[in-house]
């Protein structure tokens, strides 16, 4: 898997306990795989995120290839697939390749929310 640097990985068998179950801030999840090459550009991208907002955010990425319950119960059909969670329900989904500046744009409403909620 293409992995982001300071972004941890779940698995179908932790999906719940670490997305799911988070409270208080949303969680984005990136659906990726090691042949996509546009989610080799993402991974800087998702490094510079979570750690610059890792207050109002928690950011994850899951393999496609190695859990495809999640891929399945999501209907994730194309890489990056990138959604947010908040209190256990998907509330935003994003596909394709995103520019950092672009992405915080699109978050801010979700992550806002968890300044004030």
């Amino acid at each position: 898997m293409i992995h982001a640097q300071g972004v941890p990985e779940v698995t179908d068998t932790d999906f719940a306990a670490e997305v799911l179950e988070e409270r208080g801030r949303p969680v984005l999840v990136e659906f990726t795989a090691d042949w996509c090459p546009p989610c080799r550009q993402l991974a800087p991208v998702l490094s510079a995120v979570a750690a610059e907002e890792a207050d109002r955010l928690k950011v994850v990425q899951i393999d496609v290839d190695r859990n495809p319950a999640s891929v399945a119960r999501y209907g994730v059909l194309s890489m990056p697939t990138m959604l947010v969670f908040r209190d256990g329900e998907p509330v935003q989904q994003m596909v394709g390749l995103r520019a950092k500046r672009k992405l915080l744009q699109e978050l801010e409403e979700e992550m806002a929310k968890a300044v004030t909620a």
